[in-house]
């Protein structure tokens, strides 16, 4: 099996549309991945000219039982969570009842992967809960995210833009399940001798069009000034002059949406201390990010960060609940020598580019695929799947029907 090359092919656009008026995504997002294995697979020869080994599929399982009934090859899945807990506002009945059918499919669908990859050990924990049965028929096999080791180089770049100023980052959307009041509640609580050498900046993903983007914002800014901390906000910063930061600044700066990675490169590489404070996280790339350039990581003791950042050696991890010990970290740190605070950013380094490159991936990834070919999972429930593939050809057609009275 060569998987040296790509060659990328865009499928499945047509005629199936993202939303009907905003709503009913993951309907479309399942009509939109069944049309494309029909179109690969039935309407065209595609399938048949490449003549694959073996098939990835990355998040979203409903197709899996159809592309193995038409193919009959080995399936590789990728679950980064089960699609169900991601699933908000259920408290209607009305919401409930329209999820269970897609809740159903979703465990029922996943069961046809040979193999099935989870993001972390986490991961496969809260899989292991939801779909008990699954896990007892399936092995998970865990694969790590990477990011690209070989563009970064924590011992170059450019030069300090802020020198003298010691800031403490977090680095998130603008969500209100990022937790990010407790970095706020974390500096607060920093004696005023302390503080008074140290910022705080608050960067994330931030879409004005998006309302909980805005109100969390403005939360975060009111809890700010409810804790005593002076602050201002700079939308779409792109170079360093954008990030006012000096002795004389506010204690706490927003950033909203840091629209380089320039300039995304330079906070990670020159904050004293990335504080990392989802709870629960599936898995958590930018503490990888963090470590990756020499700069120590705060995160909470739970989800993937417990198995990127190793607590007291690259970074610390305390409970999410406990501001007092996220204090206690941020003041420790602040009053470390550069040789100790470097020390351990090299030894994140090295965590990172030994455990969670590109080239960790790959191998990991194309072991299993190897494992594969040549293997295939029976045919059962064959009966089942002809129903389903009829059933399927119904629901598009409707959708069709659907998505052109929609435009009308």
């Amino acid at each position: 099996m060569n998987i040296g090359t790509l060659d990328v092919r865009v499928r499945g656009d047509w005629p199936v549309p993202p939303t009907l008026g905003g709503r009913f995504a993951i309907l479309c997002a399942i009509l939109r991945q069944l049309t494309l294995i029909l179109q690969i697979a039935v309407l065209t020869g595609e399938l048949r000219g490449l003549k694959p080994d073996v098939f990835f599929v990355d998040q979203l399982s409903a197709g899996l039982p159809l592309l193995k009934l038409l193919t009959g090859k080995p399936i590789f899945f990728y679950c980064h969570f089960p699609d169900l807990l991601l699933v908000q506002n259920r408290r209607s009945l009305l919401k409930r009842l329209y999820r269970l059918p897609f809740d159903k499919w979703e465990e029922w669908s996943i069961g046809w992967a040979d193999t099935i990859a989870v993001n972390s050990g986490f991961t496969a924990g809260v899989v292991g809960q939801t779909w008990p049965r699954l896990v007892r028929q399936k092995k998970l096999e865990v694969v790590y995210p990477c990011i690209d080791t070989a563009s970064i180089s924590a011992s170059e770049g450019e030069e300090n833009p802020w020198p003298g100023v010691k800031f403490l980052l977090s680095l998130n959307r603008f969500e209100r399940k990022k937790n990010v009041a407790l970095a706020l509640r974390a500096f607060a609580a920093l004696s005023p001798d302390v503080r008074k050498n140290a910022k705080l900046v608050i960067a994330g993903g931030y879409d004005p069009r998006v309302r909980e983007n805005v109100a969390h914002h403005e939360e975060l800014a009111t809890l700010a000034t409810e804790l005593g901390l002076s602050h201002t906000t700079v939308y779409r910063p792109s170079t360093p002059t954008d990030v006012p930061l000096s002795s004389i600044s506010p204690d706490v700066l927003f950033l909203c949406s840091v629209s380089t990675d320039k300039l995304k490169d330079l906070l990670l590489r020159h904050s004293l201390l990335l504080l990392y404070t989802p709870s629960n996280e599936h898995f958590g790339i930018v503490p990888l990010e963090s470590m990756l350039r020499r700069t120590p990581v705060l995160a909470c003791n739970d989800g993937g960060p417990t198995e990127t950042v190793v607590d007291g050696e690259t970074g610390w991890l305390r409970d999410a609940g406990d501001v007092r010990a996220w204090r206690g970290v941020v003041e420790s740190v602040l009053g470390m020598s550069e040789s100790e605070v470097k020390g351990m950013g090299r030894r994140g380094e090295e965590r990172v580019r030994e455990r969670f490159g590109r080239g960790v991936l790959v191998g990991r990834v194309e072991g299993i695929l190897e494992g594969l070919v040549g293997g295939s999972k029976g045919r059962e429930g064959l009966g089942l799947g002809v129903v389903m593939l009829g059933a399927v050809v119904a629901l598009v057609v409707g959708m069709v029907v659907v998505s052109g009275l929609v435009r009308l």
